[in-house]
């Protein structure tokens, strides 16, 4: 038998228990009689993660259910997989229906044609929706269900006791999750989402990418203040919600006066 890494009490990181990198953070929830796993990650390593969980020896027909952050193809490519291996109920938010169930390219960050990425990504019925305010229950650990929108729509977090799944909402070095017109990122949703994060009382943030961290309210702030400017920006095209510079040149053109070169 594999002996298990816990991060923490029920909690198991892939990428740590293999000791190296497969992707996404794949955290599995260990309740005892059941297990999750939050987010699986690419197609390509599904396989492998399968098999480290059994050699952990846990029983593959204890999972309860594979639940997805958000619909990013990171994060949820080999989710089809993994639910035909493990005979398992997929869980995501109502906004994650669609591109999981039609393997929308576009919405799933799988194409971008521009930079010559191209994934495949399989169709995945979703089982159960969940939403904010939900608890799921796997075995003797609960999950307290977040919305926390602004990466994608249908980003959620999770709380268990102290710590906080908290996606691709924020990470150590105070980035977070691409900010992307097209599959749905919104600055006001996203600052509202942080702020929620840097108000609660979780010790410690697990998220989707790079290190867990002790939560550090400068980290997260640090974020806020970024996103805030970022509305105003016009380097954020459709997801900013003004761009102050062009109401200035609106007033200069409608007053009818043409730009002095001349002075200093």
């Amino acid at each position: 038998m594999l002996q298990r890494k816990y991060l923490f009490p029920r909690v198991i990181e892939m990428n740590y228990q293999a000791g190296r990198r497969l992707g996404v953070n794949t955290y599995l929830i260990d309740g005892g009689s059941a297990w999750a796993l939050i987010d699986i990650g690419y197609l390509d390593t599904v396989e492998e993660i399968i098999d480290l969980i059994r050699k952990m020896d846990f029983s593959l027909s204890a999972c309860k259910m594979l639940i997805a952050t958000h619909a990013d193809a990171d994060h949820v490519q080999g989710i089809a997989r993994a639910k035909e291996l493990l005979k398992a109920r997929v869980a995501a938010h109502p906004s994650s229906i669609e591109p999981l169930e039609t393997g929308d390219e576009v919405l799933t960050f799988a194409v971008i044609k521009a930079q010559g990425i191209h994934l495949p990504m399989p169709r995945c019925k979703v089982d159960l929706v969940i939403n904010e305010g939900d608890v799921l229950e796997i075995g003797e650990a609960k999950l307290a269900v977040w919305h926390t929108p602004g990466h994608t729509d249908g980003q959620l977090s999770f709380k268990l006791g102290n710590l906080l799944f908290c996606g691709d909402n924020i990470y150590k070095d105070s980035c977070v999750g691409v900010i992307d017109a097209h599959h749905g990122s919104n600055l006001p949703d996203f600052i509202k989402s942080l702020v929620r994060i840097r108000n609660d009382d979780a010790e410690f943030l697990l998220p989707s990418h790079g290190p867990v961290f002790r939560r550090d309210n400068r980290i997260i702030q640090k974020a806020i203040d970024r996103l805030t400017q970022y509305q105003y920006m016009a380097d954020f095209g459709t997801c900013a919600i003004d761009w102050p510079l062009l109401d200035e040149w609106e007033k200069e053109v409608c007053s009818g006066r043409l730009p002095e070169f001349g002075k200093r």
